[in-house]
């Protein structure tokens, strides 16, 4: 089997309430259709998590009209840490999630009466292309940027998650890596100098490199058509030391803990890794088993340590009232699931 990559499956944020955070992300961004809802040890985590297994619970939300999800993680016996410093745009890891939106300037008037603080006005990245930033309650960023990629039309202004800004130490090394394992091999603009659009950002008034990646082919496999067209934006700070996002913290501590993408070819994966020189450093070893979703899943670290994990899914719930669970290890794994399977999912969609 070859390796195919079907896009960003969720992003992972470490909060201190599960269902708290799920409310905020479901009024703000539409993410209101659970894939599970799982309270369980973290048993493989250890290089991650203190060398201890933690107990934690998690939700992961979609948003059907398009886009990722969100896996909304939080430690259940131990106080989720906050970083010891104020994060700053550059410094080393994921700093902000990107949410799509069919129309900016609509989702800009929302957020303006919404629950979510703007940090910036409407702006033009170095495209042209308008965007404006948002804050949750725990200091998450979010960026609100444009999208033709849908999978349905529906009354949210935005979708889910579509991307990242991910701060590294050396641009040229992580492009690399990011163009050879995770297939973005398109350049969007290499840009160098103080931005505008950063202002409202800490640590924005800085000099950047800044390079947005996208995806010269069209994803493939189950869920491509949900999750559509993704892009990751790789920032270096040009004039101070950056630091790590993580440091002296755990994996599910507060913030974007991961980047996670839904993959078929597992066991090619984890060859191709370890001949570039990133091997697994977590690996499930076949089949994880969530209750009510089951795959077998990896993690691996960019040149910076910044976690992205890897999901091969074998059995995800469709309508879990009536026992309606897909199985996805027999299936063609480069043809996309029809419409009306995963439109289906949303019966289990929560409404406040």
């Amino acid at each position: 089997m070859s390796i195919i990559i079907s896009g960003i499956q969720q992003i992972g944020i470490g909060n201190p309430n599960t269902y708290e955070a799920w409310k905020i992300y479901r009024k703000a961004f539409g993410m209101d259709v659970p894939v599970f809802d799982e309270a369980a040890v973290a048993a493989i985590m250890l290089p991650y998590t203190g060398g201890k297994e933690r107990e934690r619970h998690a939700v992961l939300a979609m948003n059907l009209q398009g886009g990722s999800g969100m896996e909304i993680w939080q430690y259940t016996k131990r106080k989720a840490q906050k970083p010891a410093f104020t994060v700053k745009a550059g410094d080393l890891g994921i700093f902000v999630t990107k949410i799509k939106s069919p129309d900016v300037e609509k989702a800009y008037s929302f957020f303006k009466d919404g629950d979510l603080k703007l940090i910036s006005g409407l702006c033009k990245d170095p495209s042209g292309d308008p965007h404006f930033f948002v804050q949750d309650p725990y200091d998450n960023i979010f960026q609100i940027v444009g999208s033709k990629s849908w999978f349905s039309k529906g009354k949210h202004l935005t979708g889910g998650p579509s991307g990242a800004i991910i701060g590294v130490s050396d641009i040229d090394k992580s492009l690399k890596f990011y163009k050879d394992i995770l297939e973005y091999d398109t350049v969007e603009y290499d840009k160098t100098g103080q931005f505008n659009d950063f202002e409202g950002l800490p640590g924005g008034q800085n000099n950047f490199r800044r390079v947005l990646l996208s995806h010269g082919k069209e994803r493939k496999g189950a869920f491509s058509k949900l999750f559509g067209s993704s892009k990751i934006e790789l920032i270096q700070v040009m004039d101070r030391e950056a630091k790590m996002i993580f440091e002296n913290r755990f994996w599910g501590d507060m913030g974007f803990i991961h980047l996670c993408f839904d993959i078929n070819g597992m066991a090619e994966l984890k060859n191709k890794c370890k001949e570039y020189g990133q091997p697994f450093t977590v690996d499930s070893s076949d089949s994880f088993d969530m209750g009510e979703a089951a795959g077998h899943f990896a993690y691996i670290e960019d040149p910076d340590g910044t976690l992205i994990e890897f999901v091969e899914t074998h059995k995800i719930p469709i309508i879990k009232k009536i026992g309606w669970y897909l199985n996805l290890k027999n299936r063609k794994a480069d043809k996309a699931l029809p419409d009306f399977i995963i439109k289906a999912m949303g019966f289990s969609r929560v409404k406040d």
